[in-house]
């Protein structure tokens, strides 16, 4: 049975042709969506054949889920607003107490609230009172790292990365990293590329990047369209950077503003990214 043929009806096995029926089930597979076998044996025999057209379409199905347009950055939204947060790291306040980003409008605005009831100063969001001790702040970060919180792990692996405990801030970040933390990705591909307490390793440093630039990180989308860049890829590096402008990440929309000028970016291009960048901007005021 040609390829061909197993395309147009995938309920056949790719190898030895024999249908999907109740007492036989087929498998996808491992790399692409092209083909399905009725077991391990079969997909053995078969790779030869499917191997070029199946790593044309992993690539493919690789870069579909890697230039997707994020929804949001990976910092989301205020939880008692619900705006997005910016990505000024001065218009948000961190809460280690509930591992929360609240922005500056709704920290102010529990200020001057607790002011005018002369009640004591806590979180806005959980409403827990700030921590009276060095302990007690500790004792409550141990509860969040019991809790496997990805905020709580990420903030002690950066804090043992910028004390220089590149070991021990590699496992804190590696664990916040499986769960799903775009920030901690994005540390871990810059530790990966430094050989900081861990070696060097190429492959690693890319995939935690395209880690990061998935869970909606701009600073790593824009350092993968740099590295696209440099080497010459320019069709993938402009999408990158529009990708992170219209998170309202500013470095790259200058990055495009530099290649609408050289003539590596389209008018409709450039200004679509510049319509997205100040929509991202603007959505976060408060």
């Amino acid at each position: 049975m040609s390829e061909e043929n197993i395309k147009a009806d995938d309920s056949f096995c790719a190898s030895c042709g024999v249908a999907e029926v109740d007492d036989i089930k087929l498998k996808e597979c491992n790399d692409c969506d092209l083909v399905r076998y009725c077991s391990d044996a079969c997909q053995k025999e078969h790779n030869s054949q499917h191997q070029q057209e199946c790593k044309k379409r992993a690539a493919e199905l690789h870069d579909e889920i890697l230039f997707k347009q994020p929804e949001s950055s990976y910092l989301g939204d205020c939880p008692i607003c619900c705006l997005p947060l910016s990505l000024d790291s001065k218009k948000y306040v961190k809460y280690s107490c509930c591992s929360k980003l609240v922005c500056k409008g709704c920290t102010t605005a529990n200020m001057m609230r607790q002011l005018d009831e002369g009640s004591p100063n806590g979180c806005p969001f959980c409403r827990q009172l700030y921590a009276k001790s060095d302990e007690e702040l500790k004792e409550r970060r141990k509860k969040r790292f019991e809790a496997n919180d990805p905020f709580a792990l990420r903030e002690a692996g950066r804090k043992h990365f910028f004390d220089g405990g590149y070991k021990r801030a590699f496992e804190y970040l590696a664990k916040a990293a499986d769960l799903g933390d775009a920030q901690s990705q994005y540390f871990l591909s810059h530790m990966y590329r430094g050989g900081l307490g861990v070696e060097k390793d190429v492959k690693m440093e890319l995939y935690y990047l395209e880690e990061a630039a998935i869970g909606g990180d701009p600073t790593a989308r824009h350092k993968l369209g740099c590295n696209e860049g440099e080497n010459g890829r320019l069709n993938r590096a402009v999408k990158h950077w529009i990708i992170a402008a219209n998170l309202g990440y500013d470095e790259s929309l200058e990055r495009l503003k530099e290649f609408y000028k050289s003539g590596y970016v389209r008018k409709e291009d450039f200004a679509s990214a510049l319509r997205g960048h100040q929509a991202a901007v603007d959505a976060t005021k408060s």
